[in-house]
């Protein structure tokens, strides 16, 4: 039997070698690191040499809370950030868009991307906003204009909250209030992420651990495996650029429509129509035939509702229910993407032909 392929990386990531080893040394060396006595200090220390490698890797030089990942990074800041109102894009992850219901929600083009304008429109509607937009969406691959945001939200002394859960390890974070980091996304472990804080005084502490940020006993052995996978080789992004790129066209080739195809978008995920056969169906005959892909978000595609990021760019929900997501990571080799082709060509010339 063919070796299954894995092609949603945007979902998570299969933990690296890097990382797993390095969770079973911290593992062996395991003890509270609040603790007081020897073996606490020495937990303590490794934690805080993992904290220290995280930032550096990051290009970090603020504060680092550990979290249990990016969704309670997101639910912490929405929760005690010091803000007057609440601006998000129309296209934020669930974990936002849970996290702030009734917030002002920012307008995107067919693109994707963030229509600036209704930005400033919602900018001057508020006193001290706490503005949330992802460096990249998780559906489509779309980067945002994070540099232009920050000027902006600035402007009018708000925050910035920039979910960068796709694009840390791939891009330079932006110049944000805070940053949202989650391991599993890069090869770390689940169950661990960051809170970048540029100014501890934009939140409010309620004590305990991560300096009264987030109290909890922390997750050592995680945190080690999360600084080495940011510590890891990722070098094979650029050769995502080039898969993505033979990915992008081959689908158009073979009749498909490409999502966001004008807009700039990150090397690692591919967001793809396939024309009169619904999601649910391509990601059924494609896991069949070995090959792992997904539709939308993964915190949210066993609803089975239709994407709201698609709707927010003006897609009919027909057309909505076609378009699968392809991600890569560094286990993507280019014989995968020739395969997907191959059955992706193979499934839609059977819908033509019935």
């Amino acid at each position: 039997m063919r070796q299954r392929i894995y092609l949603d990386h945007a979902s998570t990531t299969p933990i690296l070698p890097e990382a797993a080893s390095a969770m079973a040394q911290a593992c062996a060396a395991w003890a509270n690191p609040s603790s007081p006595h020897a073996e606490g200090r020495t937990a303590r220390a490794m934690m805080e040499d993992g904290r220290r490698r995280v930032a550096a890797s990051l290009g970090w030089d603020g504060i680092l809370v550990f979290t249990s990942g990016a969704t309670e990074a997101i639910a912490l800041v929405f929760a005690r950030a010091h803000a007057g109102s609440f601006i998000i894009s129309a296209v934020e992850h669930p974990a936002v868009l849970r996290s702030a219901p009734d917030a002002r929600q920012i307008a995107v083009g067919p693109d994707g991307r963030l229509d600036l304008d209704d930005l400033d429109r919602a900018l001057a509607e508020g006193e001290a906003p706490l503005v949330a937009v992802q460096a990249v969406n998780n559906e489509t691959g779309v980067i945002h204009p994070l540099a232009e945001i920050v000027a902006r939200v600035k402007a009018v002394d708000g925050l910035l909250l920039a979910d960068c859960a796709q694009s840390a390890g791939k891009l330079q974070l932006p110049d944000a209030d805070f940053v949202v980091v989650a391991a599993h996304k890069l090869g770390g472990p689940p169950g661990i992420g960051a809170l970048l804080v540029r100014d501890p005084a934009a939140l409010a502490a309620i004590g305990g651990q991560e300096g009264g940020f987030r109290p909890g006993t922390p997750a050592m052995p995680l945190i080690m495996g999360f600084a080495a996978a940011l510590e890891a080789d990722h070098g094979w992004y650029e050769e995502a650029r080039r898969l993505r790129s033979l990915l992008d066209a081959g689908i158009v080739e073979a009749g498909g429509e490409m999502v966001a195809a004008g807009a700039p978008r990150i090397a690692t995920i591919g967001c793809y129509r396939m024309p009169g056969m619904p999601a649910a169906a391509q990601m059924m005959q494609l896991d069949l035939a070995g090959i792992a892909v997904s539709a939308g978000s993964a915190c949210s595609s066993g609803s089975l509702k239709t994407s709201h990021v698609l709707a927010a760019m003006g897609w009919s929900e027909e057309a909505a229910r076609e378009v699968i997501r392809i991600s890569f990571g560094p286990q993507t080799r280019q014989g995968d993407i020739e395969a997907l082709l191959a059955e992706w060509r193979a499934l839609f010339g059977k819908r033509r032909a019935a």
